[in-house]
């Protein structure tokens, strides 16, 4: 039995990765630099986990794999190279973990873990996401197929190596350019590569970008035609959007939102592919969503508390436009956001728009930068949140939540980022 040791083991993605390779029978183990949900679950799942990193933990093994956030200096995977363990970062083991299957790849700046999980709900397959669906409670899914959906990175051009059969891209921005050399033209060229490498093509047609491409056979989605009579409702305080889809009937998805139904659209479209669309019809209705995407932590006719992953001004902007909708269909009469923003070049980048789309709420409340390693950036925040209250903690009550001393029990309250804040939502109530 080959052993394998993952540092970092923690990661949302390298988790998956784990938990993969564990049900293919592989023995394996990993470490972190600090206990988390995450390793406490992989511990009781038989993963021998250790906290923190040491050099002793990479002990007979045959195979390390590393996560984008381990560094060269990183005393376990000195030690793995001086054992002349082979040493391998998450990029570069997908091509050995994938290799057999017939891999359905998302990929796409915005909407990729919702458009992953949809599939997933549609598809038999094998699920390998970078969030929990809520169905499962996991971010990793092992079915006897050679079926396998895959939410596929471009952030550090992982994606290329994902050898996808089906591929999907959502949208195309400009993020993660530090890898990409500062160059817009090498982020697109890799978008390309990515789609060129599969024998099926699904796109947003209506992505600058994407349309732009050549794909004669790709499955295009043009969103402002292809999907008409959007309407949603709350249902016992669940969000649910109803949609058409070209010619192909009506549909209902779980969710709020003109993004949630582009998104299912795009995994309808992949899935119809291999199933009759009255059956997706069907089983679109087992999907539940995924935490930390419009996720509701409660809810009651007086408030609800709802935390998103949202960390960039264009995930916000449309989160919000759902908040709106299901705060009116829920008869909430104001709209309350806490940001906490995630990296201090990101929000240094897209101060201006982060400033533009957190305007319009009528409170907000905002958290020290979440710097995920980064140098501190001094950025003028009263001036671009001129009516935001600034706060250095937050309280969970199972229906209400204390903001700094204050407490807040009416409205529908919405957390943004990349962060911690999701932890600090939930406190007790995970």
């Amino acid at each position: 039995m080959q052993k394998i040791h993952f540092i970092g083991i923690g990661g949302i993605g390298i988790s998956a990765l784990a938990r993969f390779l564990k049900e293919q029978d592989f023995k394996i183990s990993g470490s972190d630099i600090k206990e988390s949900k995450i390793t406490k679950e992989l511990e009781k799942e038989g993963i021998n986990i250790k906290i923190p990193h040491h050099k002793d933990n990479v002990k007979d093994v045959d195979l390390v794999v590393y996560s984008a956030a381990i560094k060269e200096d990183n005393e376990e995977l000195i030690s793995a190279k001086k054992q002349n363990i082979t040493t391998l970062s998450r990029k570069e083991a997908l091509p050995m973990i994938l290799k057999d299957k017939r891999v359905f790849a998302v990929a796409g700046a915005h909407g990729k873990s919702t458009t992953s999980s949809i599939l997933a709900s549609l598809i038999e397959a094998s699920v390998i996401i970078g969030a929990v669906l809520k169905e499962s409670g996991t971010n990793m899914l092992y079915k006897e197929s050679e079926n396998l959906i895959f939410e596929a990175d471009e952030s550090d051009s992982s994606f290329l190596n994902s050898n996808p059969y089906l591929a999907i891209v959502t949208n195309v921005e400009a993020e993660h350019l530090d890898h990409y050399g500062n160059d817009l033209s090498k982020l697109y060229k890799a978008y390309e590569d990515f789609l060129r490498l599969s024998k099926i093509q699904v796109i947003n047609a209506e992505d600058e970008f994407l349309s732009s491409l050549n794909l004669n056979n790709a499955k295009k989605l043009y969103p402002s035609k292809d999907i008409t009579n959007i309407y949603m409702k709350v249902e016992n305080f669940k969000p649910k959007t109803y949609f058409t889809l070209k010619d192909l009937g009506e549909f209902s998805v779980f969710g709020m939102g003109e993004h949630v139904a582009m998104d299912a659209a795009l995994a309808i479209l992949a899935a119809s592919e291999f199933i009759n669309i009255e059956e997706l019809k069907t089983k679109l209705l087992k999907y539940q969503g995924i935490k930390k995407r419009f996720d509701i932590l409660f809810a009651n006719e007086n408030m609800a508390l709802i935390d998103d992953y949202g960390h960039h001004p264009t995930e916000i902007k449309t989160t919000l436009k759902a908040a709106s909708e299901y705060a009116r269909l829920a008869g909430y009469k104001k709209i309350i956001a806490i940001f906490e923003p995630h990296r201090y070049t990101r929000l240094s980048a897209n101060i201006e728009y982060f400033s533009e789309v957190l305007a319009n709420v009528d409170e907000l409340y905002i958290l020290p930068v979440y710097a995920a390693g980064e140098a501190k950036i001094e950025i003028n925040m009263q001036k671009y949140f001129p009516k935001a209250k600034f706060i250095k903690e937050i309280k969970r009550e199972e229906s209400a939540i204390y903001l700094d001393d204050e407490l807040i029990e009416n409205g529908l309250v919405i957390g943004f980022g990349a962060g911690d804040i999701s932890t600090k939502l939930r406190g007790k109530y995970v």
